[in-house]
């Protein structure tokens, strides 16, 4: 069995908006309190300002600073709001997720799971869609700085990863296979099939967008597509972002799939990792608005991620 890493503490249940807000507190208290004993807990560790830096800018840092103390407002155009203590509980998402990853290259664990990592809308200079620092971005460059140069980034996310996708749209080591909802119907109305990185990155990328109302089926087949990319890419490290808003019941998107999505991406991003990757994989919630059952996929992806 693969011992596998699970970020665990008080620490990531300040990352919320407030109890009426889509992002608060119960997706994670669900998950806590569904996780059962056989995995290893790792506590919540808070990035430095300099591990911030790696991918966001300093004015954008100040400006997080500033608002975390003014503790009111938004820090985007209407969908994130500031809070009193923001700056920390971003700073604890990315730290926790760059704890994920240091667990598992000193061999503490074999895999690791931030459950409050994986948000993908931040861009350098500024917050979005529920998503203040972008620990995805801070992760791929603290991973570069040990030597990991190659990254393939699966994204399962209703939204499309577009803090990560556009970022990186030009960097022909960062792969990315983002599965997600039809930008036509759906924040942040990105993610076209015609988008597949540019430059020297000219298909390094796959976006795979999904109709309103599509499930299992409909996600699996297209799922092939993915699975036959990801065979022609060798990676150093494997990054799931498992988003559980494309989950039936979710309240914010149109997607009707169920946990089996969840299980079946889990194993095949846990084969590529050991099979291509040396078995560096680290995993991320994501979205996901309905507490009960984004904590019950979260639970089969870590049972997937600890088989052997």
């Amino acid at each position: 069995m693969c011992r596998v890493g699970v970020l665990f503490g008080p620490q990531l249940t300040l990352y919320s908006f407030g109890p009426h807000h889509p992002m608060n507190s119960s997706r994670i208290m669900k998950f806590y309190e569904l996780l059962p004993g056989d995995f290893v807990l790792l506590d919540p560790v808070m990035a430095k300002e300099e591990e911030i830096a790696l991918f966001h800018s300093r004015d954008y840092i100040e400006f997080v600073k500033s608002m975390s103390e003014r503790g009111s407002g938004y820090l985007d155009y209407g969908d994130t709001p500031a809070f009193k203590g923001v700056y920390e509980a971003s700073a604890y998402v990315v730290g926790s997720t760059l704890r994920a990853l240091d667990s598992v290259l000193r061999g503490e664990v074999d895999h690791a799971f931030n459950p409050m990592g994986g948000l993908h809308h931040a861009r350098k200079g500024s917050a979005a869609g529920f998503c203040v620092f972008n620990d995805i971005g801070v992760l791929f460059e603290a991973a570069r700085r040990r030597g990991l140069r190659k990254i393939l980034y699966i994204d399962i996310d209703a939204h499309h990863g577009d803090g990560v996708y556009y970022e990186y749209e030009e960097d022909p080591e960062v792969f990315i296979v983002d599965v997600h909802e039809d930008g036509r119907y759906l924040y942040p109305g990105t993610g076209f099939e015609w988008e597949r990185g540019k430059g020297e990155a000219e298909g390094t990328k796959l976006n795979i967008s999904l109709k309103p109302g599509d499930g299992d089926s409909e996600f699996l087949a297209r799922f092939e597509e993915a699975r036959e990319f990801m065979e022609g890419i060798s990676p150093d490290l494997v990054v799931l972002q498992c988003g559980g808003d494309c989950l039936d019941g979710d309240p914010i998107t149109h997607l009707r799939c169920s946990p089996r999505v969840h299980r079946e991406v889990a194993r095949v991003a846990h084969e590529v990792a050991h099979r291509k990757a040396s078995g560096r994989l680290v995993a991320l919630g994501g979205g996901g608005y309905n507490p009960e059952r984004v904590a019950s996929a979260w639970i089969d992806v870590i049972r997937e991620m600890s088989k052997d």
